[in-house]
């Protein structure tokens, strides 16, 4: 049963505070989705995607799709849609780029906000949408541009609707309704990441049918009209790219998910316990709830006494869902971070429902804890300020930890804000104040990661190639592949001697690239003007060779050359005399 130690302010009225939700509401919005444009791409998920939407909406191919004119199989093309979609509608840009995962981070929000009212009321869903939101983890996907939190959001929804579906008080209209969206939610799933989206939530739901012997579930799934509704969501776009490359299905199916699973063939292998860091790091400002999630699983919150011999059991899909996707991606021969993501739906859900019944006591704890993080936090930023690295001078560690120090100012303020809050109002004020502050937080201290993002984009080098590189140019990317500057380019490039992620590719199209050095040097003298970008070691070595490079510009990352004079340089002003 539900604890009665709970605040005094725990029963506030939901519907006396309309005024005050619908601020908190707008404001989260427009910080959300105000801050896309703050930052620039990051290598390599974020300029890898936001150039293959470009290629996409530039050549109006969205079947094939291709990284610098190359077949890119690896992933489906949901989120490039969308991207292509965005650029479209918006024009090419960085928050274009990032439209996709905000939508997905917002929609994933309120469909979880929306189970959570339908099974536990809604004081419990403004809670789980406040959980959600600033989870450090959660709030960094929405604003990163990969893969992950668009299958986060869908995956949102597959947990969402299955729960709407399963309501007790749900008439058969409404559970065949929310089972076919949560049926072509798999479907979108599909098509974001791949099998992926089918095998989760299968996994979750075998887990839970062995744990609570409640194989009547199956029944209420409608089996049939929805895997017909997955396949219709799935199966074009898996026919056309198939009728016009038969070289996918092979590559797709036993490379990208078998052999990714089964072993480190993409060199992201990690420890068995890799995501324990990242899971408490990006569910911290609530990890102190986490005996009071437990106990709600425990007493079966949300289950109508009596209604069947084994009623559906909501917390304990949800614990399921975040432990057995958990296990599953810690199991994987390949580990990236934000493989995990889709937990955190479920473990807001849950947080949502604890802090519906936290006492004062236990919520005092974790605020506290909160204030002390705070204090670490401004006492360590000097430290970062004299940091210096020769990939990342002190320059740029000064600007970061100025921003570090405002985000843990920002933590440490409301968290004392939500202290005193809890003595004069209760609870819910507090939480409310204290998860708007660890929202903000982490938003400042994304902004900050700026002060390194923008020396690796390559951005500043933008006007000085442009004011050189002619349409008709070739664009050389020569032993190394710059999944950020080309995008900023508004150009492709041609491979050289390293084909890093498109071996693949290369493989299929090889006259679209050029294997060797030696290849590279007579084409580069063979009279046409063309523009290089390279290792500032590969521009060091050709240089000795005698090869003739005019530098244009160059950071700590790569360097662009010409073959030719450039404005304002005499013949002798070339690579040997830089």
């Amino acid at each position: 049963m539900r604890s009665s130690l709970t605040s005094r302010y725990a029963g506030l009225s939901v519907g006396a505070a309309t005024g005050a939700i619908a601020l908190v509401s707008l404001f989260i919005l427009l910080v959300w989705f105000g801050t896309l444009d703050m930052r620039h791409l990051l290598r390599s998920d974020e300029g890898r995607y936001a150039e293959i939407a470009r290629e996409m909406f530039t050549t109006g191919d969205w079947v094939t799709i291709r990284y610098h004119e190359l077949k890119y199989f690896e992933k489906p093309p949901f989120h490039l849609w969308v991207t292509s979609l965005a650029y479209t509608l918006f024009g090419v840009g960085d928050w274009q780029a990032r439209l996709c995962v905000a939508l997905s981070g917002m929609l994933g929000l309120g469909v979880s906000m929306l189970a959570a009212a339908r099974w536990f009321g809604t004081r419990a869903a403004l809670l789980t949408g406040l959980v959600l939101v600033s989870a450090p983890m959660w709030n960094v996907s929405g604003h990163f541009n990969s893969l992950d939190m668009t299958l986060s959001g869908a995956m949102a929804c597959v947990l969402a609707f299955m729960l709407l579906a399963q309501h007790p008080e749900a008439t058969p209209a409404a559970r065949r309704n929310w089972m076919l969206a949560c049926w072509a939610a798999m479907g979108v799933a599909i098509l974001v990441k791949g099998l992926v989206g089918l095998a989760l939530p299968g996994l979750v739901l075998v887990v839970y049918t062995l744990v609570t012997r409640d194989f009547g579930l199956w029944r209420r799934l409608h089996l049939l009209a929805g895997i017909a509704v997955m396949l219709l969501v799935t199966v074009p776009w898996f026919w056309l790219v198939s009728e016009r490359n038969p070289e996918f299905l092979r590559f797709f199916f036993i490379h990208e998910h078998w052999q990714r699973y089964t072993s480190n063939v993409h060199q992201r292998q990690g420890a068995i316990w890799f995501f324990v860091p990242l899971l408490l790091a990006g569910f911290l400002p609530w990890l102190g709830l986490a005996p009071q999630m437990w106990q709600a699983v425990r007493e079966r919150v949300g289950v109508a006494r009596g209604t069947s011999p084994r009623p559906f059991q909501p917390a304990l899909l949800a614990a399921l869902w975040a432990v057995a996707i958990f296990v599953f991606f810690s199991l994987s021969g390949s580990k990236l971070p934000g493989y995990i993501v889709p937990i955190f739906p479920a473990l807001a859900l849950l947080a949502g429902v604890a802090l519906d019944t936290v006492t004062e006591r236990a919520w005092r704890w974790q605020v506290s804890a909160m204030i002390a993080l705070g204090v670490v936090g401004l006492l360590a930023c000097p430290f970062v300020a004299m940091l210096d690295k020769p990939s990342t001078p002190n320059v740029v560690y000064r600007e970061f930890s100025l921003w570090i120090g405002i985000a843990f100012a920002v933590m440490l303020a409301g968290a004392l804000l939500a202290r005193r809050l809890l003595r004069t109002r209760g609870v819910f004020p507090s939480v409310v104040v204290y998860a708007l502050a660890m929202f903000v937080c982490c938003t400042v201290g994304l902004r900050g990661h700026e002060a390194m993002g923008r020396p690796s984009s390559g951005v500043d080098l933008v006007p000085a190639i442009t004011a050189v590189l002619a349409p008709d140019m070739p664009l050389y990317s020569v032993g190394m592949l710059d999944h950020t500057l080309p995008f900023y380019l508004r150009r492709t490039t041609i491979l050289v001697e390293h084909p890093d992620e498109l071996e693949f590719g290369v493989g299929q199209e090889p006259q679209k690239w050029i294997p060797t050095m030696d290849g590279f040097i007579a084409r580069w003298q063979d009279g046409q003007r063309a523009v290089a970008i390279m290792l500032p070691e590969t521009y060091n070595a050709l240089a000795a060779r005698g090869v003739p490079m005019h530098k244009i510009a160059g950071d700590r990352r790569r360097v662009a050359v010409a073959n030719f004079a450039l404005p304002g340089q005499g013949p002798q002003a070339q690579s040997q005399g830089q």
